[in-house]
C-alpha cells in the first residue's frame, strides 16, 4: 500500500543523508577510471544450440517483492497464487554483518537505502529461472550480488536454498536479462558502467572448456548506471541502455527561460542505448536518445532510456525517457534525420542510421509535481508489447495508472481505481506473459495485475508482497508444486520487510551511521567528481 507521506524534518535528514553518502560513494569510486571495464573471464565464442527444457514444468509468474526480500510465484494460465512469501535474502545477517564491516560498503548500503530505495532496502530486483525450473537467479541491490536459489528448498524455508552466489565488482545489482535459449544471464553493475554476463547451465563449449551454472564468463561496457538488456528473438542481439544518476539532483532541464541542460548532462553522467552482438559483445551501434530527439524536433528531453519494448521485426524500439509522461518510437533502420556524425558516445560515433520518428504523449496526472520527487527519475517506468506488435502496455508509475495503448494510433484505455474498482499506485514494471498478456507489479498497492491487450480487460489482481517490482515469466517443475498440497503461504506485511540489522527509524540513529561511516576521513569536495560537487 502506499506508504504515508514523510514529514518536512523526515525528508531535510533524508537530502542530507543522501548528500552526505553519495560524498562517501564518489570517493570510494575516486580508484576507478569512469570508463574502466573488466578483463572478461571467458573469451571464446559460446555454442548456439538452445537447451531442451523438460517436461512437467508449470508456467508460471514470479514476482519479486523488493523490499520484503521475498517471492510470490503465479500459475500464469489459472492466475492463482501458488506460493507467497518465499525468502530470498535467507543470508540477510551474515550480508549484513560483511556490509557493517566495510565502510565503502556500508556507505552504499545506506545511500541505495535513501537513494532509489526511497527509504527502503532494496533486496530484490530481477530474477529469472532456469530452464529445468529448479533454480531462481535473482539480483539484489542493496547486497550488490546476484544468487542462484535452490527452488524446492527456498520454498520449504530451508536457510540452505543458496547454492552460488556471485558478488558485483561495484556496489549494486539492478536489470537482468536472458538468452532465449535459457543459458546466458546478463546483469548490470550500477556503479561501474559494466554489464556482466552469467551462465545458467552447466556444459562443455566447443573448445572443450568447461562451464557451470553461475560462472561469469564475459563483459561489454554500458553508460552511467547500466540498466535494462533485452534479447533479440534469435539471440545474436543485446538491446540495453543506461539511464545516468537518477539519484543525483539536476532534474531540471530549465530554469525559467535559462536552459541548463549542459549542467545537468554533467550531473547525470553518460545515458546511452545501445546494440550488442551476442557472439562477442562488440557494441554495434550506440546512440545518446537525447540527442536524437533534439534532431527530431524534441530538444531539452532526457537521455535516460528507461524501460523499452521491441516491435516484432526489431525495426522499431519503444522507450520511456526519465520524466516524459508517454513513449518515445525509434526506426533502427532510419536515416539519420541531419546526415551528420554531429556526436559521440565514448570513442563510438553517433550511426548513420537511426531516428526518433514520433512520441505518444500520456496524461500527466501530476503536472505541479516537482521533477525531484519523481521516483528515481521515472515519470513512466515499466513498458512492453503484445506478440502482435498492436499494443503497448505501459506502468504509469507517477500516474497511478496502467494503460494499454494503440501503436498505430496512440489511443490509450486505462486501469486505475476509478476504472477498476481497486488501486493502481506506483505501477514499476510491465511484462509479456504467456497467452498474450500484460503483467503489471504495482508497487505502491503490493499487488500484480494482469491484462488481456485484445479485449482490454482486466484479467486477474493480487496481492502479493512489500513492493513488488520486477515481473518474469518462469517455470516450476510440476511434482513440486504438488508438494504444496495447497499451502500457499502468507505474504509478508511491511513489517517483516524490516532488517534484523541497520535500520533507518529516527534522524539521530542515521546521523550516527554516518559518522561511523564517514568518521575523520571525509573527503574534499575537491577530490569528488564534479558531477557530484552538488550536494
Amino acid at each position: 500500500m502506499r506508504r504515508p507521506a514523510p514529514t518536512p524534518s523526515r525528508l531535510l535528514a533524508a537530502s542530507l543523508a543522501t548528500g552526505l553518502l553519495a560524498t562517501v560513494a564518489a570517493a570510494a569510486l575516486a580508484g576507478t577510471p569512469a570508463d574502466a571495464v573488466p578483463t572478461p573471464l571467458v573469451e571464446q565464442s559460446v555454442a548456439t544450440s538452445p537447451v531442451a527444457k523438460p517436461r512437467d514444468l508449470r508456467s508460471v509468474m514470479y514476482v519479486g517483492n523488493n523490499w520484503a526480500g521475498t517471492a510470490s510465484i503465479v500459475d500464469a494460465d489459472t492466475l492463482t497464487v501458488l506460493k507467497a512469501g518465499i525468502d530470498l535474502i535467507p543470508d540477510q545477517q551474515q550480508e549484513l554483518a560483511d556490509i557493517t564491516a566495510d565502510p565503502a560498503k556500508l556507505a552504499f548500503f545506506l545511500f541505495i537505502q535513501q537513494g532509489p530505495g526511497e527509504g527502503h532496502n532494496q533486496y530484490v530486483d530481477d530474477m529469472f529461472t532456469t530452464n529445468d525450473g529448479r533454480y531462481l537467479a535473482v539480483s539484489r541491490p542493496s547486497f550488490a550480488d546476484v544468487v542462484w536459489i535452490d527452488v524446492a528448498k527456498a520454498t520449504a524455508g530451508r536457510a540452505d536454498s543458496i547454492v552460488h552466489e556471485e558478488q558485483m565488482d561495484g556496489y549494486r545489482t539492478d536489470h537482468m536479462g536472458l538468452s532465449p535459449d535459457g543459458r546466458r544471464l546478463l546483469v548490470s553493475d550500477s556503479t561501474e558502467r559494466a554489464v556482466h554476463e552469467y551462465s545458467m547451465v552447466e556444459e562443455t563449449l566447443a573448445d572443450g572448456t568447461r562451464v557451470t551454472m553461475g560462472q561469469r564468463l564475459r563483459t561489454f561496457e554500458s553508460g552511467e548506471t547500466p540498466h535494462e538488456s533485452n534479447f533479440s528473438a534469435d539471440g545474436t542481439k543485446v538491446f540495453h541502455a543506461s539511464i545516468g544518476r537518477v539519484y543525483t539532483p539536476g532534474d531540471e532541464l530549465h530554469s525559467g527561460p535559462v536552459k541548463i541542460g549542459p549542467l545537468h548532462d554533467a550531473i547525470k553522467g553518460d545515458r546511452w542505448f545501445e546494440i550488442v552482438r551476442a557472439r562477442d559483445l562488440k557494441i554495434l551501434q550506440r546512440w545518446d536518445m537525447g540527442q536524437e530527439l533534439a534532431e527530431a524536433g524534441h530538444p531539452g528531453m532526457s537521455s535516460a532510456v528507461r524501460p523499452m519494448a521491441i516491435a516484432p521485426g526489431e525495426r522499431f524500439i519503444y522507450f520511456q525517457v526519465s520524466y516524459f509522461h508517454g513513449i518515445v518510437e525509434f526506426d533502427t533502420r532510419a536515416t539519420d534525420l541531419d546526415g551528420a556524425v554531429t556526436y559521440s558516445t565514448g570513442d563510438v560515433p553517433e550511426p548513420r542510421r537511426g531516428a526518433v520518428t514520433r512520441l505518444i504523449d500520456l496524461p500527466n496526472r501530476v503536472p505541479r509535481l516537482p521533477l525531484t520527487q519523481y521516483v528515481n527519475d521515472s515519470a513512466h517506468h515499466g513498458l512492453s508489447i503484445d506478440s502482435r506488435g498492436r499494443t503497448l502496455c505501459v506502468a504509469g508509475t507517477m500516474d497511478d495508472y496502467a494503460a494499454l495503448v494503440d501503436r498505430r494510433t496512440g489511443k490509450a484505455r486505462f486501469f486505475d481505481e476509478t476504472t477498476t474498482g481497486h488501486t493502481y499506485l506506483k505501477p514499476y514494471w510491465t511484462t509479456e506473459g504467456p497467452n498474450d498478456t500484460c503483467w503489471i507489479s504495482l508497487s505502491g498497492s503490493d499487488a500484480v495485475a494482469v491484462l488481456d491487450p485484445r479485449t482490454g480487460e482486466e484479467l486477474a489482481y493480487l496481492p502479493v508482497g512489500d513492493h513488488p517490482q520486477r515481473v518474469r515469466h518462469g517455470w516450476v517443475p510440476e511434482q513440486l508444486v504438488a508438494s504444496w498440497k495447497g499451502d500457499v503461504g502468507t505474504p509478508p506485511t511491511e513489517a517483516d520487510s524490516v532488517p534484523a540489522a541497520l535500520p533507518l527509524q529516527t534522524e539521530s540513529e542515521l546521523s550516527g551511521q554516518l559518522f561511523t561511516v564517514v568518521g575523520e576521513n571525509t573527503p574534499s569536495l575537491d577530490d569528488l567528481p564534479v558531477a557530484l560537487r552538488f550536494w
